[in-house]
């Protein structure tokens, strides 16, 4: 019984985020706020691995919420990024956020645009991996403050 409880509220709060364009749950937010920082691995990528650029927001300064977010993607020739092997994992337990992203994301060939990407006020830290046809993968870890 407290297992289909746990089920029913889950789903409950995933359909609540994927309406209001929220990408994260409080309780996430929270428990990834109250982890140990882990260590940011230091790796060097594989010559020629896709390209993940982030052109907004400006992550120099605190972000406003709700926010939008465009990263671009690029390849080198003969490879080309696969969208469809994009993920984004957040904060410091790596929770998977990639569907709910996509929910609310325009996805091309070139990158992913959202418009008006809700996360609490606070410290956060996204994990995004791209893979190319060669299955060459990139790693870029962006850490930013939503006001």
């Amino acid at each position: 019984m407290k297992n289909a409880l746990t089920l029913a509220f889950l789903l409950g709060a995933a359909a609540a985020m994927a309406q209001t364009g929220m990408l994260i749950t409080p309780e996430e937010f929270k428990a990834s706020a109250e982890a140990p920082e882990l260590p940011v691995p230091r790796s060097t990528q594989l010559p020629g691995a896709p390209r993940i650029e982030l052109l907004s927001p400006d992550l120099n300064k605190p972000v406003a919420a709700p926010t939008n977010i465009e990263l671009r993607f690029t390849g080198s020739a003969p490879a080309e990024p696969r969208p469809e092997s994009f993920k984004a994992m957040y904060g410091a337990f790596r929770i998977d956020i990639t569907q709910r992203l996509l929910k609310v994301a325009k996805v091309t060939k070139d990158g992913i645009s959202v418009s008006g990407a809700d996360l609490p006020a606070g410290k956060h830290q996204l994990t995004l991996t791209l893979t190319d046809t060669l299955g060459r993968q990139t790693q870029q870890v962006l850490s930013f403050v939503v006001q």
